[in-house]
């Protein structure tokens, strides 16, 4: 029995007990009802405090309304006990036929398992790093590389349609600098002052030149139009090769640049006029942002008549809105705080409800350690960290999981010794074992012809989850269990370093039964296959299946053997 199986059986319960006149609740009966493990041993499979909640409303106790519900609730099929405990927690042992049934429906339904339809209907556009297409993707953007990508699988797994996306900076005065300095590099003159340096410029340098002949020989003007456009299109080609190889993978790469030659930036200001959310002061075109809550109004257009950058991020927003997105994520690093006032008023003045369509995240910092000492970056210096190197250098998998298993806002020092060693102390070859282990216990089993039973309900000779009997099975049921709760939280809080934690404290679990010589998988020397013993290789495949299921939410391979 599931968290969400044994919520269902509690509404039942409520909706009977309101039919009957037994339980008067204004508001009706709740569609569900929380469920938990409990944390002390002896307090039950599962614990709610379902009666703390409505008692108010009931117009009674909570502990007689605990009574109330554990008096119905201990004759539904599959629960074997309901204690009412304090002052009207209700906790609920369940039978362990119905408690080893989680290990059938997590074979069954293999890699869907733990996707839900909680975000069922929402189109939701998750827009992330962003990066100026003027250099490689380096340390600085590697935590947004990482989340936001797991960010857009646990939403997608929780029901969600999901558009990742990436916001190509590719207009500005910075692209002029990045053409000028490629231009130099080519040409053997000295690196702007406001220009890029750096070993890529060189490389940069010589590909267009290899791909455009010529190029370099062009009147000033026109080579840098051509330098800039085709330097533009090797460094974005880089850029996507490199994510790609990362496990991180866009949907869309929208360029700024076409707002503008769309029109859209003027159609997005005429729109603004017409809702009386602009005006004109000093010779600068503003938005009326203090009306919404920001610390002060925004320019637009300057005095000089230039477009300001807030400008094009306001009708970014809005062809995200007329694209048909109800929910927009912005992955903001950490210089950007003041950036979420100014879009929460940006999308009010537009006319929208910002905390119904648009949502903020600030990431802090990342600090690398290399025996000892920080690993520094600095783009225009050219001593740049690139997101290649460090992937090399510490491998996808464990630099996405230990990225993956922290809060965005939490600041960040990883030492690459301690993330890259073959130890259970770190968290990603911790779990990362535990799915080896399964893999290898079932080699083991198919050496010794050990066969899958049939796990269709009342298969003959089938699997039989009453033999999932011992404290241990029952304590990996419920991790199994809890699975698609913490999948759908996840993706609801944007959180996927829950599913992180979850796949650990699992692990944990998985390997304590490992260790418990009453819960063998395997039969000792000459004994023949049981029914336990096949009721216990269904466990260990459902095991092997959440784990490597929560590993692809984070972007992390699950390995067969290590």
């Amino acid at each position: 029995m599931t968290p969400a199986q044994l919520s269902s059986t509690i509404v039942g319960v409520l909706t009977a007990l309101s039919e009957e006149g037994a339980l008067a609740l204004p508001d009706g009966v709740p569609t569900e009802v929380n469920v938990e493990r409990p944390r002390q041993k002896g307090h039950g499979d599962y614990a709610t405090n379902v009666a703390m909640q409505l008692a108010k409303k009931a117009g009674t106790n909570p502990r007689a309304l605990a009574e109330l519900i554990a008096e119905r609730l201990r004759a539904a099929d599959g629960v074997a006990a309901v204690e009412v405990a304090g002052p009207g927690f209700l906790n609920v042992s369940v039978e362990a036929g119905a408690q080893g049934r989680v290990a059938a429906e997590v074979v069954r339904a293999g890699a869907s398992y733990g996707r839900t339809e909680v975000l069922a209907g929402q189109r939701i556009n998750i827009e992330f790093i962003s990066a100026n297409p003027t250099g490689p993707l380096h340390l600085g953007h590697t935590r947004w590389a990482v989340l936001g990508d797991a960010i857009g699988r646990v939403l997608d797994a929780a029901g969600a349609e999901v558009t990742r996306e990436f916001y190509i900076n590719d207009r500005g005065v910075q692209m002029n600098h990045f053409a000028d300095s490629i231009i130099a590099s080519a040409l053997g003159e000295p690196k702007p002052e406001d220009g890029y340096a750096g070993a890529y410029i060189d490389d940069l340098a010589r590909q267009v030149g290899e791909a455009h002949p010529g190029i370099f020989e062009l009147p000033a003007d026109e080579r840098r139009a051509a330098v800039r456009a085709a330097g533009y299109e090797v460094q974005l080609r880089e850029q996507r090769e490199t994510l790609d190889a990362f496990n991180t993978h866009f949907d869309v790469w929208f360029s700024e640049l076409s707002l503008h030659e769309s029109g859209s930036v003027p159609e997005t200001l005429a729109r603004l006029k017409e809702l009386g959310h602009v005006y004109e002061e000093g010779g600068a075109l503003w938005m009326r942002t203090t009306t919404f809550g920001d610390d002060k109004d925004r320019v637009l257009i300057k005095s000089d008549g230039e477009l300001t950058y807030f400008a094009s991020d306001t009708a970014y927003y809005l062809n995200k809105r007329e694209r048909g997105f109800d929910h927009c994520i912005y992955l903001l690093g950490a210089d950007h705080h003041g950036y979420v006032g100014r879009l929460k008023a940006m999308a009010a003045c537009v006319g929208d409800d910002p905390a119904k369509t648009l949502d903020v995240m600030i990431g802090q910092l990342v600090k690398i350690l290399r025996d000892g000492e920080e690993l520094k970056l600095s783009k225009r210096a050219g001593t740049i960290v690139t997101l290649n190197e460090l992937a090399e250098d510490i491998g996808v998998d464990a630099l996405r999981y230990s990225l993956a298993r922290y809060p965005a806002d939490s600041p960040l020092v990883l030492d690459v010794a301690e993330i890259t060693k073959a130890s259970n102390d770190n968290p990603v070859y911790y779990v990362q074992y535990a799915h080896a282990r399964t893999c290898r216990m079932l080699a083991n089993a198919a050496d010794l012809g050990m066969r899958l039973p049939d796990l269709e309900p009342g298969a003959e000779n089938g699997f039989d989850p009453a033999l999932l009997d011992h404290e241990r099975d029952g304590a990996l049921l419920r991790a199994l269990a809890e699975y698609p709760r913490v999948v759908a939280s996840a993706a609801e809080l944007r959180e996927p370093h829950r599913v992180a934690r979850y796949l650990e404290d699992t692990a944990s679990v998985f390997n304590k039964w490992y260790d418990t010589k009453e819960c063998r998988m395997l039969p000792q020397g000459d004994e023949p296959v049981s029914a336990a013993n096949e009721a216990r290789m269904a466990l260990v495949v459902a095991t092997r299946t959440v784990i490597a299921n929560g590993l692809d939410l984070l972007g992390v391979s699950a390995p067969e053997r290590m």
